[in-house]
């Protein structure tokens, strides 16, 4: 290995070791964390109608939750439910640059998503999994509906972008049924559900409860997050308490992944001051209704009692078998040396653990942990691309996608045969390699060969290929 080389893998693994530091960190961070604030929800609004409130206090609060059509904007190329009784909802903090959010981002499109998660509850409601997708995962992104009847053209993008994209015209039924088709297409999995936060409705739950209490170990100033906040413990509320759970990169190793460990922080805190503190019912209706307000779900989701019965069904869930991880990943910067800002998805431990989810099986979270510690990069795989579907061009078609994946293509042709199966052949030692492809190619099957081409894996793409997750 030349000079150069070893220079280059020393960033890819100083790289992985910073992402993979601050994940474990908001790992441990997660479980009391975002779930805390999902029971402390349903104990507030339970309190709420169990204290014989009003009516009209309970009808103001229902009718503040927004509801988006989200189903009828997927189409019917979606995954196939294959764990009946289990729920799938994908969880987005909207980043709207509309009304009161316009001064935190100059330039940008009027939708932005934040944070995004998906949240699996088992079809016994004994288990439950929460997976946080980094904002900056660079995926592959369908055409998607913009609100001005032209569909947007099928691109590689941050996952984040889809939120804006379908969002286009303002419409968040757009935004959300973007986001839920892409994260269906890189996940495999049907979500049943969506649900969205606002920014301002954000501040509105912290300065209900007079603010939460932070201790960061270095002064941070963040023009873009408008935060100037001096080192030590202080209370945060209004302006500063968005601040501090929006700066990325001034604190830290300036990563998404230590931001979702500083705002799961944060949750915590909030919960555990709420749980204290809302037992005036002036408070607690404050808190309600800012959470109300700034919450838009689908349309089976959009009310309060459907969401109490939801948050009632986490509480329900031994502690111990709640799970919280990352999607396990590593920086791009691997596969694509300029980039430097985003994450890609580790396979074939990413698709492997979102299996395990459509299947409805718990995940182990320390053997994700385990299987993830030595990642192999899409570069060093090698692949040779045969056109067996009888399509012409579809190699050098599939052989692009891939290279913009990060895979290095060694070249393309004309499989020997015509074949109606898509197959990855792989020499004996290639397992891993093969491995780490064939797990992005949704029914594409590993195949070992011991003729088949030293150092690479052939992909033969078959009539029935789906294209990449």
């Amino acid at each position: 290995m030349g000079t150069q080389d070893r220079r280059r893998h020393g960033r890819r693994a100083q790289s992985t070791r910073r992402r993979r530091k601050a994940e474990e960190g908001s790992a441990r961070l997660t479980r009391r964390g975002r779930i805390a604030l999902w029971v402390c929800g349903a104990l507030a609004v339970l309190a709420l109608v169990t204290a014989g409130a009003g009516a009209w206090v309970y009808q103001g609060l229902d009718g503040n939750i927004n509801s988006a059509d989200v189903d009828d904007k997927l189409g019917g190329d979606r995954p196939v439910n294959l764990s009946p009784g289990s729920k799938n909802i994908l969880v987005v903090g909207s980043d709207s640059r509309d009304g009161k959010n316009a001064k935190y981002g100059k330039g940008l499109v009027t939708m932005q998503s934040d944070t995004l998660m998906v949240l699996h509850l088992s079809a016994d409601r004994q288990w439950a999994t929460v997976v946080s997708l980094p904002r900056d995962s660079w995926v592959s992104l369908p055409a998607c509906d913009r609100g001005d009847g032209v569909p947007s053209t099928p691109s590689h993008s941050k996952i984040n972008a889809a939120f804006a994209i379908g969002g286009t015209s303002g419409d968040v039924s757009g935004a959300a049924a973007c986001t839920t088709k892409t994260v269906e297409q890189s996940t495999g999995l049907r979500i049943d559900h969506f649900m969205s936060v606002d920014f301002q409705g954000f501040k509105g739950m912290v300065n209900a409860l007079d603010g939460i209490e932070v201790c960061p170990e270095t002064a941070i100033r963040d023009e873009k997050a408008h935060l100037d906040m001096a080192a030590g413990c202080q209370t945060a509320k209004d302006e500063k308490a968005l601040g501090y759970v929006r700066t990325r990169y001034s604190v830290g190793d300036g990563s998404d992944l230590g931001r979702i460990g500083r705002q799961q922080e944060f949750m915590k805190a909030l919960a555990a001051k709420a749980q204290q503190k809302l037992t005036n019912p002036a408070a607690l209706y404050d808190f309600l209704d800012s959470a109300t307000k700034s919450l838009t779900t689908d349309e089976k989701l959009a009310g309060i009692k459907p969401l109490t019965g939801l948050a009632n069904e986490i509480k329900s869930i031994p502690s111990d078998r709640l799970t919280f991880l990352t999607v396990p990943n590593y920086g791009r910067e691997a596969d694509v040396p300029s980039d430097k800002a985003n994450v890609v998805w580790q396979y074939p431990q990413a698709a492997d653990l979102f299996a395990s989810l459509a299947k409805d099986q718990e995940v182990d979270k320390e053997k994700v942990a385990a299987d993830s510690k030595n990642p192999v990069y899409a570069t060093t795989v090698r692949v040779q691309v045969l056109n067996g579907s009888g399509v012409p061009g579809q190699a050098a078609k599939v052989a692009e996608t891939l290279r913009t994946a990060g895979y290095t293509i060694t070249g393309t042709g004309n499989a020997p045969d015509s074949a109606e199966r898509s197959a990855v052949i792989h020499p004996e030692g290639l397992e891993k390699q093969a491995g780490v492809l064939a797990s992005r190619l949704p029914g594409v099957a590993m195949k070992p060969d011991m003729d088949a081409m030293a150092g690479t894996v052939t992909l033969i793409v078959g009539a029935d290929f789906a294209g990449m997750r």
